[in-house]
C-alpha cells in the first residue's frame, strides 16, 4: 500500500489533470491511496463565496465563478455522463442550497462546509476521468475515515475512531488488491457529523494520517520542485537540491521558519517509520528528496532560512529589576494574548527581545500592553537569518555590509537578526 499526495498546482487545469493521470498509469495495478486538493485556486474562489455570504455580499457571482470553472475542467476532459459526474453535478447543488439558507451562527463551520466542497468537486471530476480512461478507481469519501474534535477551521484528529474507520476502508482495499482509491485532502469530520478542516498544510496532513492509519509503505507528495533544496530559491542563488534528509532535520527547518513539509506531516510518519518522498511532477523520473529516520546525510549541506519583514522588540524593567521568570511569564501571556509568534528570544539581566513577524496592528496592540509595566523599545525592517550545518566563510558572506543585532549560535544552528 502507497499514498501519493498531489497539491492544487498538480491539477490547476484539464492538461494538468492528464499529466497526473499519465504519472498514475505507471502504477496500474498497484493499490494505491491516492489524496488530491482542490483544483488551482479554488479553495482562495471558495474562501471569497465564505467572507461575501458572510458580510451579506453577493455570494452568487463568485459561486458561480467556481462551477463554471469545474465545469470547463470537465469539457475539456470529455467527462459529460457517468456516475461520479452525476455526484459532482450533486455536490454543487448542495452546496448552492446551503448557500441559500441563513448562515448558522458558527461561521467557521459554514466555513469548513463550504471550502470542503472545492475538494469534493475536484476528486469527483478526477476519479471520474480515471474511470473513463480505464482505471480501477474508486472514489471515497475521506470524511467517512478521518475523524477529529469540533474545533472548525484547525481540528484535531481523533486516532482512535479513525483507526476503526480505517480498518473497515483497509478490509474493503484488500479485495481488490488493484484497486485505486482517490480521495480528498484537507476535509475530516467531527463526532458530531459535521465537516471539519485540518488547518495549514492539511492536505500533506490528510496524506500522513491515511498512511500511518492503512500503515502504508511510503507516502509521495507531488510538488513543483524537484525535491528539497537547501534554501528558497527566491532569496538564495545557487541551491542545492537534498536528496535525503532525517524527519529531524525537517522539523528543525520547519520550526525556523522554512516552507517545507510541515511537522504536523512528519510526526505521523515517523511514529510509523514510514518514508516520504517530495517529488517533481513536472518531471516524474527524478530521484527527488527521501525524508525517513536516517540521519547520515543532514550535516553534509548548509540549509538556509531567511524571513524578512521582522520587528525586534526589547522590553526593560523600569526599576532595573532583575528579568526574571515572573517577568518572563508575563510577557509570554501578552504575546499569546496579541496572536503573535516569537521567532527568535534574548535576554539579559535587565531587558528582554523578541524577534516577530511584521504585523502592525497585533505589535501595537502588543506594545499597548507591555507599556503598563516596563520600557518598550522595537526596530522595524529587520531579517532573520537561520544557518544549519554553518561555517565560519559563509557567515562571513551572508553577513557582510549587515550589522548584526541578535546572535545566537549552537553546534548545529547560527540565528542571526540582521539590519
Amino acid at each position: 500500500m502507497e499514498v501519493y499526495k498531489f497539491g492544487g498546482a498538480s491539477v490547476k487545469d484539464a492538461l494538468a489533470v492528464k499529466n497526473v493521470v499519465s504519472i498514475l498509469s505507471k502504477q496500474q495495478g498497484q493499490r494505491k491511496v491516492v489524496v488530491f486538493s482542490a483544483m488551482g485556486k479554488t479553495t482562495n474562489m471558495l474562501e471569497m463565496v465564505h467572507a461575501q455570504r458572510t458580510s451579506l455580499d453577493n455570494w452568487k457571482p463568485a459561486f458561480d465563478e467556481v462551477v463554471d470553472f469545474h465545469h470547463q475542467v470537465a469539457s475539456d476532459l470529455g467527462i459529460q455522463s457517468g456516475e461520479m459526474f452525476e455526484d459532482f453535478l450533486q455536490e454543487v447543488k448542495m452546496l448552492e442550497m446551503w448557500l441559500k439558507q441563513p448562515a448558522p451562527s458558527n461561521e467557521h463551520l459554514d466555513y469548513d462546509k463550504i471550502v470542503a466542497s472545492g475538494e469534493l468537486m475536484s476528486t469527483l471530476l478526477i476519479a471520474a476521468y480515471l474511470e473513463q480512461e480505464g482505471f480501477n478507481c474508486e472514489w471515497m469519501d475521506v470524511r467517512n475515515v478521518i475523524k477529529t474534535n469540533s474545533e472548525h477551521r484547525a481540528a484535531d484528529v481523533d486516532w482512535l475512531r479513525s483507526k476503526r474507520s480505517a480498518e473497515v476502508l483497509l478490509a474493503h482495499l484488500e479485495e481488490d488488491p488493484t484497486r485505486m482509491v482517490i480521495t480528498q485532502g484537507f476535509i475530516s469530520q467531527s463526532k458530531l457529523g459535521n465537516t471539519t478542516t485540518l488547518g495549514r498544510e492539511g492536505s500533506d496532513f490528510s496524506a500522513a494520517i491515511i498512511a500511518h492509519l492503512l500503515e502504508a509503505k511510503s507516502v509521495t507528495i507531488w510538488k513543483d520542485v524537484p525535491g528539497m533544496l537547501n534554501a528558497d530559491p527566491k532569496w538564495f542563488s545557487n541551491t542545492i537540491e537534498i536528496p535525503h534528509i532525517s524527519y529531524s532535520e525537517v522539523i528543525e527547518l520547519s520550526y525556523y521558519g522554512a516552507s517545507v513539509i510541515h511537522p504536523k506531516t512528519i510526526q505521523p510518519l515517523q511514529q510509523k517509520g514510514i518514508p516520504l518522498y517530495v517529488k517533481s511532477f513536472n518531471n516524474p523520473e527524478h530521484r527527488g528528496t527521501v525524508i525517513d529516520e536516517t540521519t547520515d546525510y543532514d550535516a553534509l549541506t548548509p540549509m538556509y532560512v531567511f524571513k524578512p519583514d521582522q520587528v525586534l522588540l526589547s522590553v526593560r524593567s523600569r526599576d532595573l529589576s532583575f528579568v526574571v521568570e515572573k517577568h518572563l511569564s508575563d510577557i509570554f501571556e501578552m504575546a499569546a494574548a496579541t496572536g503573535l509568534h516569537v521567532n527568535v528570544m534574548q535576554n539579559s539581566a535587565v531587558s528582554f527581545s523578541m524577534c516577530v513577524d511584521q504585523d502592525e496592528r497585533r505589535i501595537k496592540q502588543l506594545r499597548e500592553l507591555l507599556k503598563a509595566n516596563y520600557e518598550v523599545y522595537y526596530n522595524e525592517g529587520l531579517e532573520l537569518l537561520t544557518m544549519r550545518h554553518y561555517d565560519d566563510s559563509i557567515i562571513k558572506k551572508l553577513t557582510k555590509d549587515k550589522e548584526v543585532l541578535v546572535e545566537q549560535r549552537s553546534r548545529q544552528t547560527l540565528r542571526l537578526v540582521l539590519r
